[in-house]
């Protein structure tokens, strides 16, 4: 029996094919009689799991030698303070807010910054679009700007990631990259850091993934606590504390497993970033062609990772929600700020499971319209 099509927006879908290697390795790792969950942190072998895992990031997002890979916790929610403790160095910071998630990033901000600048928002079209850089106000020697590239509840994406240089901005660019960090290629030269929880495209809930240049470690705040010091977390090779070792073992597997795509001729990054703009096209000109389903996101800046959709009569999404579950299409209930629908087809989710989505939109249509 195929296993039904997970739609959560995280913790998300894994890759059935690593599912089945951790459970194969569960009580035994390579031999080790051990399963990863009852290694030392500091033995050989779990010190061999993470260093693959970090080699294999780096291949597989091109990742220059001037970036530290850290695995870190607390989620994305933990980076929003560790992010100011590390970088702020008590002075202004950037926001562009644009959705729930930069938000909640601006006002753990407030924490810790001398001051919190918002640069631009796109709070007066609901969250429908994103504000164009040309229009950003960026403060002058701002400490960083911070950005979230892709909003997981109101479902905006930067397509690119803008160039602060060309904006007149020296400061780095903070990117947080939960909902889609392994979705595409990074253009590590407009990025200082990157950070994201690894429960929606890379692994299990547990484990944060934080990609810093160097440059910009070793500046924390005299109140940072000792794990949240990126420079400690670095010179440690994310084992200052214990870490979150089996999450980081099936992110790893993860890793693994995006290397192997293929599609066409291209492989890796290229060919998981090839099938996600073709879910995404699927998905979007199905509701776009229907007068039942509606996406108000701007079509320039739709994420590719989580759609969000209505209904024409909200009294349907229960029923909605139940036909769909019993055609194996789960968590597909938007957020509770947003409402409707939400899809969230990340890396793991298959062709197959957006095409039996949309088989399903124009069924429930055809017998509700």
């Amino acid at each position: 029996m195929n296993r039904p099509y997970n739609f959560s927006a995280g913790p998300a879908a894994i890759p059935e094919e690593v599912l089945q290697q951790a459970a194969g390795e569960m009580l035994d790792w390579h031999g080790s009689g051990m399963s990863v969950m009852e290694m030392s942190h500091r033995g050989k072998e779990f010190i061999a799991i993470c260093e693959q895992a970090e080699s294999d990031l780096r291949e597989l997002l091109a990742v220059p030698p001037e970036f530290k890979i850290l695995f870190m916790q607390g989620g994305g929610i933990g980076e929003n303070a560790i992010v100011p403790l590390n970088l702020s160095r008590a002075a202004t910071v950037d926001f562009v807010v644009t959705g729930s998630w930069s938000q909640k990033s601006r006002k753990e901000a407030l924490r810790y910054a001398a001051e919190v600048h918002t640069a631009a928002s796109g709070e007066a079209s609901g969250f429908t679009t994103l504000p164009d850089p040309s229009g950003w106000q960026l403060s002058r020697g701002a400490s960083y700007v911070h950005i979230c590239s892709n909003e997981t509840i109101h479902g905006v994406e930067f397509q690119e990631l803008p160039d602060l240089k060309a904006l007149g901005s020296d400061a780095p660019l903070v990117v947080d990259f939960s909902s889609h960090a392994a979705s595409r290629p990074v253009d590590w030269r407009r990025v200082g850091l990157a950070f994201g929880g690894a429960q929606k495209n890379l692994g299990p809930a547990g484990v944060t993934l934080v990609v810093v240049r160097e440059d910009l470690i070793g500046h924390a705040l005299p109140i940072c606590p000792s794990g949240f010091d990126y420079k400690n977390v670095a010179e440690a090779e994310s084992r200052y504390n214990t870490p979150p070792t089996w999450a980081i073992y099936v992110m790893g597997l993860t890793f693994q497993w995006l290397k192997r795509q293929r599609e066409g001729e291209l492989g890796g990054i290229a060919a998981v970033q090839a099938r996600n703009i073709a879910k995404a096209k699927l998905l979007y000109d199905a509701i776009d062609a229907s007068a039942f389903y509606v996406n108000k996101v701007a079509m320039n800046c739709r994420s590719r990772m989580n759609v969000p959709f209505l209904l024409a009569d909200d009294k349907l999404n229960d029923a909605f929600l139940a036909g769909a579950k019993e055609r194996g299409l789960l968590q597909l209930k938007g957020h509770k700020s947003v409402g409707g629908m939400r899809a969230s087809i990340y890396n793991a989710m298959p062709l197959a499971g957006v095409q039996a989505l949309v088989d399903y939109l124009r069924d429930f249509e055809r017998e509700r319209a």
